[in-house]
């Protein structure tokens, strides 16, 4: 037995530091968090100072018992968490629930997983700091508070128990909600922007052209009559000046901009980034990876001396030390770096991208700057005197950093574009080869992308390195921010052409509004955030948030007492709370948008129960109101009458078709026709309204054809599709991803039985009992066996002697008593459901939508299931 016990985060940790130590110490981890507020009420006694009330988490039962054990065993335990406030709190949490002395238990800190900075951190230990626990103790208070007492005021107001506000997300949401607000508001203009193309020599005497721009010009005729008057004109240089730059590289990565730089560059989320990143330090190539810092060790700047005088020679080192533009930049005091600079290619084919991407930054940073000449060459126009044109080149005389690396930008519009000027002389005269005069059109800010929305966070002092990537995926849980991308829509613009003395006009047309993995806000967000900025401003406010950031880093310092910091701002709050609930009216974004011309009745686009919809008719009129549920493309703030009328013409019958009747219509996954029992999705971008007989029994053969067996396996077909995840082949009820290494288009019966026999074989290990015919299924997991109910995944309650189940205690277990647990948890689990007909219309009839439904919500202890799909994804 080893005399040392060390616990760390994270099981690839315990790995690395145990095979650093040797055997005198014995390294375990705690998974994370071993403790957590009481799910039952707050979890917090208000009337005691705000004292927390935590419990183990039911998963980390386990953990906890076996590392009481080993802690009495072992002569001494140390604590290694990570060195972040979390950290600090997992080291608190584990001496309260082992009987540590949280004054005397020793605990280490390091940046890097390599032998020289564990060995000194074993050198120099210290005790939890205190300090530190109550920053973070704050945090998780108050997050809760804000949490657990405006969401019922949510699910009141707005009818929706999985809607939820926080501090941090719900400003989150609000950026995205006002920039898409700005979109929608903004009004386009178009200007001209003048291009003139001249030719000259160039050093070796060879003709060349280079470009010249003019001023921009608002109007058409304005633009015409300028090139009209530069008929016939001669140009010539009335000025060159040349001027020295220099470019200097960026300061090396912190945890917000790797984010922001990994999706630039390399098109990863924030969570898939930060995902990677802690691979890579759990692996000791690069150091903790959630930091506000930019400094680098004397060690590293050594290190990465060494590597770029090795490989690019010490005409290309400058040494630099970075200083945080942020004051409250803690906790992590070194910036994200290989823990190696002599190494630039990894084993890990996954993390390899983004180490690539560190190194590169971070070797960059001590390089010498770039060297570059700037040449701005003026030029006359003889027949507009006023009027001048400027041709600008640079040449870039010395690479230094951007031999390595150059940093990625957010703006999508950058048209620069600087090239090397011919030699000029003043007073030369440039032959004019054409002169252009291009419409173009102002554009709003764009849609925020998970990094810019970040990057903004950041600025406005929002949030630690810690909490951005869960706050972006908090908001898309919740349905208030969805990432999508949106089709561009063609749009004609006007070409003035100058050549030869004669001018030519022409229209063109480009691709405008394209947007590839933005963020959008949902009616529900929108409507979300309304109601929190009129009842809860401060809450909503940028300011607020910033402060009481700083706040919690007064804590973190000593310098404030972290349940008086709560206790300011709890009365105030919880009053605003309790009036809002007694007062304030239902939240339905309401929006008029005109008068039903048939009907004579008021359409409005609302929230409802179900999402966003229009309304014909108001809810108090003596005939029911008609009801339509928006697509997935449009939005309340946005339709407009035209197309809500639309949306009550679906669904409609076109016929039947081999006996079978055809109807088009529209669901959750968007415009579908309906053959007899059959939902097929309409191609993305086609109107649903123009699809006729013929259109729909293209698509249906279309269908059929893409769903024809490729193969036969143990004498049952095999067809394929595409889905949400990517190709997959389908076996009887078995749907098989097909990796990359396959060829999709291409599948031979070999790659078919390999696919579907180690599928087979996996699914051979997944179940304990298994009755496919009722669609149920005990399974193994992660944490211990469950049941799987339908789509639904039940946790198991424990046994009578309060012990949990093993996958040995339910190999016999009748599928009666396996009902019972079902109905244990979810009563209605078992009860029949009906379904109302929907009301089909023929094409010409008046149109109505169908009746949708919800399945039942589950009991909170087990899992639920996303609400009963209109018709199934294709």
């Amino acid at each position: 037995m080893a005399k040392n016990l060390l616990i760390v985060e994270s099981p690839a940790k315990a790995k690395t530091i145990e095979k650093i130590l040797g055997k005198d110490f014995e390294v375990k981890s705690s998974f994370g968090h071993i403790r957590d507020l009481e799910k039952e009420g707050m979890g917090i006694d208000i009337e005691n100072g705000f004292r927390p009330k935590y419990t183990v988490s039911e998963d980390k039962a386990r953990v906890v018992k076996e590392l009481k054990s080993l802690a009495k065993k072992a002569q001494e335990v140390w604590l290694a968490t990570d060195e972040d406030r979390e950290g600090e709190a997992i080291s608190w949490h584990l001496c309260e629930e082992l009987g540590l002395n949280p004054l005397t238990t020793k605990r280490i800190v390091f940046h890097e997983i390599t032998k020289p900075a564990i060995q000194k951190a074993v050198q120099n230990p210290r005790t939890v700091n205190m300090d530190l626990v109550n920053a973070q103790q704050a945090r998780r208070v108050l997050d809760r508070i804000v949490g657990f007492e405006i969401s019922p005021v949510l699910w009141r107001k707005l009818s929706g128990k999985s809607l939820s506000a926080g501090r941090v997300q719900s400003v989150a949401v609000k950026l995205i909600v006002e920039r898409e607000r700005e979109i929608n508001q903004f009004r386009t203009e178009s200007s001209y922007k003048i291009d003139a193309l001249f030719e000259a020599q160039d050093i070796n005497k060879r003709l060349v052209t280079f470009k010249a721009e003019g001023a921009r010009i608002s109007r058409q005729e304005d633009a015409r009559n300028f090139l009209q008057n530069c008929i016939g004109a001669s140009f010539a240089v009335q000025n060159v000046e040349v001027k020295p730059g220099r470019k200097t590289p960026s300061a090396p990565f912190t945890t917000s901009t790797l984010q922001q730089e990994a999706s630039r560059k390399l098109g990863y989320s924030v969570s898939r980034t930060m995902r990677l990143a802690q691979t890579l330090y759990e692996n000791g190539y690069i150091t903790y990876m959630r930091t506000d810092s930019v400094n680098l060790s004397e060690t590293a700047l050594a290190n990465a001396a060494q590597a770029i005088e090795r490989q690019f020679g010490k005409s290309y080192h400058k040494r630099r030390q970075y200083q945080n533009k942020n004051a409250s930049a803690q906790e992590a005091h070194e910036a994200i770096r290989p823990t190696d600079m002599m190494i630039s290619q990894i084993s890990d084919q996954d993390g390899q991208r983004l180490y690539d991407l560190i190194w590169k930054r971070t070797i960059a940073c001590q390089m010498e700057d770039a060297i570059t000449e700037k040449t701005v060459a003026t030029i006359d126009i003889s027949t507009l005197p006023q009027e001048k044109l400027t041709a600008t080149g640079e040449v870039i005389k010395f690479d230094g950093f951007l031999k390595v690396y150059l940093e990625g930008k957010d703006d999508e519009d950058d048209e620069t574009q600087e090239g090397l000027l011919p030699p000029l002389n003043r007073g030369q005269v440039l032959p004019l080869v054409e002169m252009k005069a291009t419409e173009r059109y102002s554009r709003p800010a764009p849609r925020y992308t998970e990094a810019s929305l970040v990057k903004k966070l950041e600025e406005l002092g929002i949030g630690r390195p810690s909490t951005y990537a869960p706050t972006i995926s908090t908001v898309q849980q919740r349905n208030y921010v969805e990432k999508t991308s949106k089709d561009g829509v063609r749009r004609n613009f006007n070409v003035l052409t100058l050549a030869k003395d004669a001018i030519k006009e022409q229209v063109s047309s480009e691709l405008t509004g394209a947007e590839k993995n933005k963020l959008f806000p949902t009616d529900l967000g929108m409507v979300v955030t309304d109601f929190l900025n009129e009842h809860f401003p401060d809450i909503m406010n940028y300011s607020f948030t910033a402060n009481i950031e700083s706040e919690f880093d007064q804590i973190a310092a000593g310098k404030k007492q972290w349940n008086q910091m709560i206790g300011s701002f709890y009365q105030p709050f919880h009053d605003k709370v309790a009036d809002t609930m007694e007062h304030a009216g239902r939240a339905v974004g309401e929006r008029v948008l005109g008068t039903d011309p048939e009907s004579g009745k008021v359409i409005i686009a609302r929230l409802g129960r179900f999402g966003p919809m229009v309304q014909i008719g108001a809810s108090d009129d003596e005939e029911k109101p008609r009801f339509a549920p928006l697509k997935r493309t449009q939005s309340i703030e946005t339709i407009n009458i035209e197309d809500a009328l639309d949306l009550f013409k679906l669904p409609f019958t076109l016929g039947n078709y081999m006996d079978q009747e055809i109807m088009v219509g529209v669901g959750r996954f968007g415009p579908y026709v309906k053959w007899g029992e059959s939902f097929i999705s309409i191609p993305k971008g086609e109107d649903p309204l123009m699809v006729d007989m013929d259109r729909a029994v293209a698509i249906i053969k279309e269908k059929q054809q893409a769903d024809a067996p490729i193969g036969i396996y143990k004498g049952m077909p095999v067809t394929k599709g595409t889905g949400r995840f990517g190709p997959f082949i389908k076996y009887q009820d078995l749907y098989i991803n097909v990796p990359k290494a396959y060829n999709f288009e291409a599948l031979s019966q070999k790659d078919i039985e390999e696919l579907i026999s180690k599928k087979l074989e996996k699914e051979a290990n997944r179940f304990i009992q298994h009755w496919p015919e009722e669609k149920i299924a005990i399974e193994n997991g992660r944490w211990g066996p469950f049941i799987r109910f339908g789509k639904e995944m039940l946790k198991l309650g424990r046994k009578a002697d309060g012990e949990k189940y093993a996958a040995e205690d339910l190999q016999d277990v009748s599928l009666e008593e396996v009902k019972k647990m079902i109905v244990a948890i979810n009563p209605q689990a078992f009860e029949k459901k009906t379904k109302k007909a929907a009301t089909k219309k023929t094409a010409t009839a008046t149109k109505k939508t169908a009746t949708k439904k919800t399945a039942t919500k589950k009991a909170a202890t087990g899992k639920t299931t996303a609400p009963k799909k209109t018709a199934p994804k294709k």
